[in-house]
């Protein structure tokens, strides 16, 4: 013990690793999934990643703080990958990285989908990391389509693409009882997305 009147030392905590972040982070999104945002709490998240509730609100302050965290950070589509020359093609091979995560993306939506009515600062957060980009992503397509001469202009129904192809989404399972799959996204790029861009 000190005994000059120095202070003792301050304990030093150590910070969590980016791996073990990201581990935190997926887990906090899967127990979103399972019991929506309103039902979450840290100490669910505490247990199923076995850490401390501590560690949790030193990383993030909030439960709201760890969900804007894993939306910015646990999506792992890259839509910024695709270019396949065609319009038709992008748009495909965007519907297809949807399809291959529809079972998580559709629950992750539905898990937020009373809070961000009610959650102003939540629902701009799953704005910014979600959708935002991913409507960005969509009108880069249609404006490389137009470089390439395979649309006149931007059409009037590309302001309605992200959320046609969302909700084609996070629909089906509501309509028809399955996930979206390769097949049901190839036929509403060919029946519904390509002919409502060509022809507006």
């Amino acid at each position: 013990m000190p005994t000059d009147g120095t202070p003792a030392t301050p304990i030093r905590r150590p910070r969590v690793t980016p791996d073990r972040e990201i581990e935190l982070l997926n887990v906090a999104l899967d127990v979103m999934r399972e019991v929506g945002y309103e039902a979450l709490s840290m100490e669910v998240v505490a247990t199923r990643a076995r850490c401390s509730k501590a560690t949790l609100y030193r990383q993030w302050n909030s439960k709201a703080g760890m969900i804007v965290a894993a939306l910015h950070t646990a999506r792992p589509l890259h839509f910024d990958q695709i270019d396949t020359g065609t319009l038709r093609g992008d748009l495909l091979a965007s519907a297809l990285k949807l399809a291959a995560h529809a079972e998580k993306e559709t629950a992750l939506l539905s898990g937020l989908g009373h809070a961000i009515l009610t959650d102003a600062t939540l629902g701009q957060a799953m704005r910014t990391a979600l959708l935002e980009p991913d409507a960005a992503h969509l009108m880069s397509l249609i404006d490389r389509a137009v470089d390439r001469g395979e649309l006149a202009q931007r059409p009037g129904a590309a302001q309605f693409l992200p959320s046609m192809l969302t909700g084609a989404v996070i629909s089906r399972p509501a309509f028809e009882g399955v996930f979206a799959d390769a097949d049901y996204l190839t036929r509403f790029t060919d029946t519904v997305l390509m002919p409502a861009l060509l022809n507006s």
